[in-house]
């Protein structure tokens, strides 16, 4: 195993002095921003509260810190200490405290703080992790999210008897653990058997919890959904009585099934939830109860078992029972809701041509206005005074802006890195469009390296994003960003073949079933298409590159277009799509993808598109990346790729990650992966 030392010693180079105006951006850089968190406003309108992530370099992990800033403009104040890793704020109804979720001995509790800073109050010692939580409209009452044992829910004290029988199998010497239904793991985590689950309580006015009561017992599922699911997921309703949550009932059909359903439970007992979604077999979810109480939207899919369908906005009347969808004509699919304080207009964030945008939709016409559509909005909220919103593009990183109700006034109310970019220069970037597979009008986009001078050529990074259903937007990524390659001297392609989001959902849906067809053909084109109009690109020293379905098109290449390449990087790819679809924890996306069959039952279709049966063809150089924690994609594919290509004789090289998922995420190895690629590519394109 060979590790690629840095040019410059990043410890030396955070130490250092600039030594010119301005310099390249590099992996360094990226590593250390500061990343901006979504905003919560204040109940009056006037004060942002936010989240911060810094870069604790020798510690090797991020540092979360709390901070507020007025809506108008001014210096923001961080009051958390980044030693308490204080995350997830929310205001208190009267604006008098700002709650959120530390550490403490070993596990997250809730706690808060005055907005204008002091001693953080522990709120709660309860011997599990508060996953997330809701605080109550009126402040009598708080929600929390925990991972207890099923078997534990007839217990009194759920909580207690799940941390009993925890600490029962740490004194156990066998180390054992038996399934009898799968997930047995999933995203980075094997299934412990715990469930997370709603408790409630009342509140004191001193900010202490009274006892937790078990406010979903009976649901077989989690909430929020795992891995990634949050208190988007659940909502008082505003007279604090009713709590509506979104779920999928687990059993045995958990790992294939997209069938999540919205709920409604007494906030003060019984506690028997009621499903108001049982007539949709798809996704329904993220419950946004209206501020008179009288509507509940949320989002909903329509096709079961398919993860990337277009979410509409629905609404369900709580009186008459009647369900509408709101601007079911927009063909984009939209994210998290909030309401405008007048109840008349839904905010809604969605990709949209290569931006991730922010929109307006009028709740009883379904008029949609875009209000921001240049960059990505990352996070947003609405109040009395305007709407605040995270932003980031190809060369600013997240800050926080204001708009008015009407999309007016831009202004940007934080700076946090401007200090440390203030020196540094960016590529400059442009979309394009060509016509693609079947003749239709596809996107991509360029990046200049830094330092471009008109008349030279240069060499190419030509990536690939994952998804499939997904994007390359005007966003600025932390592991994927094409500044990177940038600064190195790279120019930057890529394509948003068929199958992409942001150009409707047909144009989405058209890459399930054909991930070797359209898509390709979309590169093919894409690529001869930026050659043709942009001159600087050397065709003749490029590489391709991508992660996921990104890696899986990396493989396919190799064997069935590997021409115009000099070399190839593989990040956490499909190699083998037979195992694939018996080693991959979430099987309704991987069946979705081969046209709804398993491969017991469909073999061909997994066959058509499988990058191992063209192994015999791969002749460029190969890196392959994998991280042992990955059980979206289990390493074994990485592996296997790799004997492929030493069986072979095919130049390749093979960076493991034992501590990362399907995402390469802890500073370190966020550095080492930059070097070992940006190393690979400028050796096969002799880049300087």
């Amino acid at each position: 195993m060979k590790r690629i030392a840095f040019a410059i010693p990043f410890v030396a180079m955070l130490a250092a002095p600039a030594m010119a105006a301005t310099r390249p951006f590099t992996v360094q850089d990226l590593v250390m921003l500061d990343r901006v968190g979504a905003p919560v406003l204040s109940p009056d309108g006037t004060t942002v509260a936010f989240g911060v992530r810094s870069t604790d370099w020798e510690a090797n992990r991020g540092r979360n810190s709390l901070w507020t800033v007025p809506l108008g403009g001014g210096t923001p104040k961080r009051i958390t200490d980044e030693a308490l890793g204080a995350a997830g704020a929310q205001w208190s109804h009267d604006g008098k405290r700002i709650w959120f979720l530390a550490a403490k001995d070993g596990t997250s509790q809730l706690w808060h703080v005055a907005p204008g800073g002091g001693a953080p109050v522990q709120a709660t010692s309860l011997p599990l992790d508060v996953n997330n939580f809701r605080l109550s409209p009126d402040g009598q009452h708080v929600l929390v999210s925990v991972d207890v044992f099923p078997q534990c829910a007839d217990e009194d004290d759920v909580i207690g008897c799940t941390k009993g029988e925890l600490d029962a199998r740490a004194a156990d010497k066998a180390s054992g653990r038996v399934y009898d239904r799968i997930f047995i793991r999933h995203w980075d985590t094997w299934a412990d058997g715990r469930r997370s689950q709603l408790f409630i309580a009342d509140l004191g006015e001193d900010g202490k919890p009274g006892r937790f009561h078990h406010l979903s017992r009976g649901i077989d599922g989690d909430i929020p959904s795992k891995p990634f699911g949050d208190e988007s997921e659940y909502a008082f309703s505003p007279d604090g009585k009713t709590v509506y949550f979104d779920v999928r009932i687990a059993g045995r059909t958990e790992p294939w099934s997209t069938n999540f359903d919205i709920y409604a439970v007494p906030a003060h007992g019984p506690y028997e939830p009621k499903n108001l979604t049982e007539d949709n077999p798809a996704w329904d979810g993220y419950p946004l109860p209206s501020a008179d109480g009288t509507m509940l939207y949320w989002l909903a899919m329509k096709r079961a078992g398919f993860e990337a369908d277009r979410f509409g906005i629905m609404a369900l009347d709580l009186a008459s029972g009647e369900k509408r969808e709101i601007a079911p004509d927009w063909d984009r699919s939209a994210g998290g809701l909030a309401e405008s304080p007048d109840g008349r207009t839904l905010y809604t964030a969605s990709d949209d041509w290569g931006n991730h945008a922010l929109f307006a939709i009028d709740v009883r016409s379904g008029k949609v206005r875009k209000l921001v559509g240049d960059g990505s909005v990352k996070g947003f909220d609405v109040g009395a005074k305007g709407l605040v919103f995270n932003r980031q593009d190809w060369q600013h990183p997240s800050d926080l802006y204001r708009i008015d109700a009407r999309g007016k006034g831009m202004k940007k109310i934080t700076r946090f890195n401007a200090e440390r970019l203030k020196d540094i220069r960016f590529g400059d970037g442009e979309f394009f469009t060509f016509k693609g597979a079947g003749g239709d009008t596809v996107q991509g986009y360029v990046v200049k390296p830094v330092g471009f001078k008109p008349g030279r050529k240069y060499p190419v990074a030509f990536i690939i994003h994952g998804g499939p259903q997904g994007s390359m937007t005007r966003d600025f990524h932390y592991r994927w960003n094409p500044q990177t390659y940038a600064g190195q001297g790279f120019a930057v392609v890529t394509i948003n073949f068929h199958g992409s989001t942001g150009y409707g959902q047909a144009f989405t849906d058209s890459i399930s079933g054909d991930w070797g067809g359209k898509p390709l053909e979309d590169l093919k084109l894409g690529w001869a298409a930026a050659l043709k109009k942009y001159r600087f690109l050397d065709g003749d020293r490029a590489c391709a590159l991508g992660a996921s379905y990104g890696g899986f098109m990396a493989f396919w290449i190799a064997g069935v277009w590997n021409e115009p390449w000099k070399c190839i990087v593989a990040h956490d790819g499909v190699f083998d799509s037979r195992m694939m679809s018996y080693s991959t924890e979430e099987l309704w996306f991987d069946e979705w993808e081969h046209d709804g069959k398993t491969q017991y039952e469909d073999p061909a279709a997994y066959e058509k598109f499988n990058p191992v049966n063209h192994v015999k063809n791969w002749a460029k150089p190969i890196l392959i990346v994998h991280g042992e924690k990955d059980y979206r994609i289990p390493p074994e594919q990485g592996i296997a790729a790799f004997t492929a290509a030493q069986r072979r004789g095919i130049e390749s090289r093979f960076l493991y990650f034992p501590d990362e998922n399907h995402w390469v995420l802890k500073p370190h190895n966020s550095v080492l992966w930059h070097d070992t690629v940006h190393g690979w590519l400028k050796q096969w394109t002799d880049a300087e």
